[in-house]
């Protein structure tokens, strides 16, 4: 069920049946709870507006997409039944599954389908996607059309985008301000209770429809069962409380197992731990608008005195690999371009630099949450070694979704943002880009204006119509975002996921999917 994308086709069809399996999916055993703790807190479920990680490690439970991605991150269908292309490859044609309910028992239409893009177009934290769009409309209730104004090679990729993703939900829910959507969905759970920054239940959806073109969950899509009658998310974002909860049982599994429990939890025959490798990228953004990281001398300095070695050792507790791209080694766009300026650890032109940017000794605030250990960490080590070459820093510390909502604001009272990029970096080359773009820019540069050789480079990634030309903006792009900071990349971690052993067909993926999942006696 991957969808292919090929040009010098004036079609192009989603949906194919998929070989068939033995046998389709059916669960060990159904009923029963499960509570799964989460290592971030979350204020807001609304997936239009939020990329936090914690947010999507729940909504991916409640909300679901027209397309989305399958287990190695290639486009699919979910909600839509079928697609076709015109042969300018400017018109696509959904068809939308039928039979298909919100959690509220209302019946989802393309009207619904056309309310929920209209609204991403407006405050959608990715609404970037949609700025190729001419035209969207709903010509019968079975079926939705996005019309391009010009053709868009990688169009379908950058709408299958799992970060921000356009869920769909109620067209009467669709005027919700930011961060105010009400948790109605499409997917296998509902919500039962929710109370942010704390514990979110959600309970089997027994309208649920099942994608039977697949025999299993792939990815965000696939063949999807609640196996389970409850689920529980928990915010437990202390470290030693994870494990003591997944010890005594009290959690059936939990999002991440620091570094040093993993040896100690590796002899208790009651877990099991599965691995994500490069899960993320460690990364602090700078703030453009804020002085002194207004000024490129200063912002060029702190990335020539950092030693990414010593930064990672503290982040990831020794489990680490440095990296010399931002994308993953052996993908589609990876490229090196830049990697000179990556790890110099170079105190004397730390110094030179800061002579030229005039920097006469303000502070420099570190804005940090303590929820992520190594994020905090790393701000703490960072710190230190602008310390060490004059640099006055001063770490900031919140809690994960007011530091969150700082970021995304801007404002001068801040000058580095402590998180990761992870998805973003799973699914490409625009994806990745995209973070660093006009209309949102995480760097916040002023009046979110970016450097037009940037954007012309971006451009090409997005519409070049050769794989060559695209890898070429690429590398050209990421020179200029390491020669300018626009990102501190310093190092990539895998995630290691705890379980309980009697939770059963948990398989390790961006975000914990817990359909499909059952619980053995």
């Amino acid at each position: 069920m991957r969808l292919i994308l090929l040009a010098c086709l004036p079609v192009c069809l989603l949906g194919a049946a998929l070989p068939a399996h033995a046998e389709r999916f059916k669960c060990g055993h159904v009923g029963g709870s499960l509570t799964f703790a989460l290592e971030g807190n979350v204020a807001t479920l609304d997936q239009h507006t939020s990329n936090a990680t914690s947010a999507r490690d729940i909504s991916a439970s409640i909300h679901e997409a027209l397309v989305t991605r399958d287990e190695d991150m290639k486009p699919i269908l979910l909600l839509a039944d079928t697609l076709t292309t015109s042969p300018d490859n400017r018109v696509f044609t959904f068809k939308l599954r039928q039979g298909l309910h919100f959690h509220n028992g209302k019946a989802m239409t393309s009207a619904d389908v056309l309310a929920s893009f209209q609204r991403y177009q407006r405050i959608g934290l990715d609404r970037a996607v949609l700025e190729p769009v001419a035209e969207l409309t709903a010509p019968d209730p079975a079926t939705f059309v996005i019309a391009l104004k010009d053709p868009f090679p990688t169009f379908l990729e950058s709408l299958s985008s799992i970060t921000v993703p356009i869920v769909i939900v109620p067209a009467e829910n669709a005027n919700a301000p930011p961060q105010q959507l009400a948790g109605v969905g499409l997917g296998p759970w509902e919500i039962e209770e929710y109370v942010p920054n704390s514990h979110v239940k959600l309970k089997r959806f027994e309208n649920y429809t099942p994608d039977t073109r697949y025999d299993d969950r792939t990815g965000f899509g696939g063949y999807k069962v609640a196996c389970l009658d409850k689920v529980t998310f928990r915010m437990v974002t202390e470290p030693g409380a994870r494990v003591a909860g997944l010890q005594t049982g009290e959690l059936g599994g939990v999002q991440d197992v620091p570094v040093l429990a993993q040896k100690r939890l590796a002899v208790d025959k009651n877990i099991r731990m599965e691995t994500v490798e490069n899960y993320w990228l460690n990364v602090a953004w700078p703030n453009w608008s804020a002085p002194p990281t207004d000024n490129l001398y200063f912002r060029q300095a702190v990335l020539a005195a950092l030693d990414f070695d010593e930064i990672m050792e503290a982040a990831s507790d020794g489990v680490y690999r440095l990296t010399k791209s931002l994308q993953i080694a052996g993908t589609t766009y990876y490229s090196e371009t830049g990697r000179e300026l990556l790890n110099q650890h170079n105190p004397e032109k730390a110094k030179q630099l800061l002579v030229k940017a005039q920097y006469n000794g303000q502070k420099v605030v570190l804005l940090v949450a303590k929820d992520y250990p190594s994020r905090y960490a790393t701000a703490v080590v960072m710190a230190q070694q602008m310390k060490a070459v004059g640099i006055n820093a001063e770490l900031e510390v919140t809690d994960w979704p007011t530091g969150l909502q700082r970021s995304l604001k801007g404002g001068k009272d801040w000058n580095f943002f402590f998180s990761a990029m992870m998805t973003y970096l799973a699914q490409g080359g625009t994806s990745t880009l995209r973070t660093m773009a006009e209309p949102s820019p995480l760097f916040w540069p002023p009046e979110k204006k970016v450097d037009p050789a940037f954007m012309a480079a971006f451009h090409d990634v997005a519409y070049a119509d050769t794989l060559a030309a695209r890898q070429a903006g690429f590398a050209r792009a990421q020179q200029i975002a390491i020669e300018s900071v626009m990102v501190l990349p310093f190092g990539l971690m895998p995630k290691v996921q705890g379980l309980r052993t009697n939770v059963q067909h948990f398989k390790p993926f961006w975000n914990p999917r817990l359909y499909n999942v059952w619980l053995s006696d």
